[in-house]
């Protein structure tokens, strides 16, 4: 079940170099996220731990990072702020544990619905996430509480420094693979502000990560109906959000690889990962695809890269933290938008204007709407409009051809889908009044999709009968026949020579 995917000493190098990288990078996005949050710093570090760990361990996706993230964080605020962080903790658990079932239940494999527009749109609003999540650390302070962007030599030198980073991770890979370019910025960053002591932000000015072991520890909740009440509202959100993001971060992964992740097994790694940190004390998590992005471009595969970011952030926690606050925010910032022009669909642009309208109209809207609020609802509201824009489109494409055989039966050759889109359309293309007394529908071309469609077989055959005549359906696949037998018998079914329809198996989904 479990294996770390090296077998030579090149792999191991790589992968523990490209787990430091990432380890550097989950610092200040788990604090920040904290904050987000309302918990203190070390909660959201020992979730990135915890859950970085066991995700890697045991989830679908070898060379995903996952974490603490601002997508989960922003569901918790209202928990922490009414109850307290023990109920928190309590509905981490729970998040854990319906994450596990969804994982049992196979539900991973609907993920496969996304459409492309929804997957081009999320990936690009998570890079303006990324972007403007950057710009606050251009900002100060004041003594009143309230912040004011940089100017004069604190804003050029944060920029030169960015822009440093960021040559570094562009140029080097192009003299050596060696080395992972990101880590490579940030050390060099590091050691010039260090060495020359460039007055600039560094990671202990956003809080201390020193901190001691994760300990085990029940939440300290009454057990129960009222807790329950409680937290089962957001445990449900938290782990819709959880599963979603992190199953579009594997397709993301997987596209990026040309390999393929498994969406259920994920959802169980997610769900161990999340009810483990509970008991833990961490503010829970999901995968993170910017740190994601950043594992794989530093030559990160499998799960060890995964296993060692996780353990060198426990190492800074412990051992490390006086270092680990000495790095300059400018390099983290940096090394962050470069995730942010990797991750962006520049060719989106491009295609923009050749793409069918309505796919363009759901690629601008996931995007947008994944900047106004969240990753897991706009996805959510672009799988909707997507499936509305598909049944508009398909509600006009059923027609009927008919003819007389040399019998004097009226047959009705169907043509599309019979589905709530379509039984509009369906129904004014019969009149019962004007045909012979024996009609028969072909169904061969067509499909009964939905209770909608059974209600309207029923009501144009309730016509016939009204009218004296008998209405026939011939060539009903076994899963129609099914349908309208499960409603019971609404008109006279023909049965022979009904074609065979095959349900794709996903099995390895």
């Amino acid at each position: 079940m479990f294996q770390l995917g090296c077998a030579s000493r090149t792999c191991f190098q790589n992968e523990i170099l490209s787990g430091l990288t990432v380890a550097l990078a989950l610092v200040p996005e788990a604090v920040a996220f904290a904050f987000v949050a309302g918990v203190e710093p070390l909660v959201g570090l020992y979730a990135a731990f915890m859950v970085g760990l066991l995700a890697a361990i045991f989830g679908g996706r070898p060379g995903m990072i996952s974490g603490a993230t601002g997508a989960m964080a922003v569901v918790m605020v209202a928990l922490v702020a009414q109850h307290g962080v023990e109920y928190l903790f309590a509905a981490v658990v729970l998040t854990g544990l319906i994450q596990i079932l969804a994982g049992v239940l196979r539900l991973g494999k609907y993920i496969r619905i996304v459409p492309h527009p929804v997957m081009l749109g999320f990936v690009n609003g998570l890079a303006i996430v990324i972007f403007l999540a950057q710009l606050q650390h251009f900002q100060v302070k004041l003594p009143d509480g309230s912040m004011q962007w940089m100017v004069g030599s604190p804003l050029y030198i944060l920029l030169g420094l960015v822009a440093l980073t960021m040559a570094i991770m562009h140029f080097l890979p192009k003299i050596t693979g060696a080395f992972p370019a990101a880590l490579a910025a940030i050390l060099v960053v590091s050691f010039m502000v260090i060495g020359f002591d460039v007055n600039t932000n560094q990671v202990g000015d956003l809080a201390s990560i020193k901190g001691a072991l994760p300990t085990f520890n029940i939440p300290e909740v009454p057990f129960n109906w009222e807790t329950l009440s409680i937290i089962l509202p957001y445990s449900i959100i938290l782990a819709a959000v959880g599963l979603i993001e992190s199953l579009l971060t594997l397709s993301l992964i997987d596209d990026l690889t040309n390999t393929r992740g498994r969406g259920n097994r994920e959802c169980v790694g997610q769900g161990i990962a999340n009810t483990a940190t509970g008991f833990f004390g961490g503010m829970g998590g999901c995968a993170m695809i910017g740190q994601s992005i950043i594992n794989i471009n530093s030559g990160g595969r499998q799960r060890l890269s995964g296993i060692s970011a996780a353990i060198f952030l426990l190492i800074f926690i412990l051992f490390a933290s006086s270092l680990i606050e000495q790095i300059p925010m400018a390099a983290l910032i940096g090394v962050m938008f470069m995730v942010v022009l990797g991750t962006f669909e520049w060719s989106s642009f491009r295609i923009m204007g050749k793409i069918p309208k309505k796919d363009a109209f759901v690629l601008i809207l996931v995007s947008g709407v994944t900047v106004a609020t969240d990753l897991a609802f706009a996805v959510i509201v672009g799988v909707i409009v997507s499936a509305l824009f598909f049944a508009w489109e398909h509600a006009s494409h059923i027609n009927v051809k008919g003819y007389d055989d040399k019998y004097g039966i009226r047959i009705y050759e169907l043509n599309g889908p019979l589905f709530f889109g379509s039984v509009k359309s369906f129904m004014e293309l019969f009149n019962p009044e004007e045909d012979p007394q024996e009609v028969i529908i072909e169904f061969q071309n067509s499909r009964v999709a939905d209770h909608s469609a059974i209600e309207a077989i029923d009501n144009l055959a309730e016509k016939y009968i009204k009218a004296g005549k008998t209405l026939h359906l011939r060539h009903l696949s076994p899963e129609c026949v099914e349908l309208l037998e499960k409603a019971g018998d609404l008109v006279e079914v023909n049965l022979m020579e009904d074609p065979k329809y095959h349900v794709a198996d996903d099995q390895l989904a």
